[in-house]
């Protein structure tokens, strides 16, 4: 899935929703990890992509409460 895509099925999602997607790209990072310290890991690329995508969520995460903060 490009980026672009990505931000904008997250930017769909409710909080909810967006913490149970944090906790599965946490849980993932976890497991890419483990394989690393193993030497299982034959992409090391996954590693940094999936730090980029939990730090997206978080971002859309903080504007929607930015957002709601403002509207009340």
């Amino acid at each position: 899935m490009k980026t672009t895509e990505f931000v904008k099925t997250l930017r769909d999602k409710s909080p909810a929703d967006l913490k149970t997607e944090l906790a599965a790209l946490r849980k993932e990072q976890f497991n890419l990890r483990m394989q690393a310290a193993v030497g299982q890991l034959t992409q090391s690329n996954l590693v940094h992509d999936v730090r980029k995508k939990i730090a997206r969520v978080k971002t859309i995460m903080q504007q929607q409460a930015q957002k709601q903060a403002k509207a009340s």
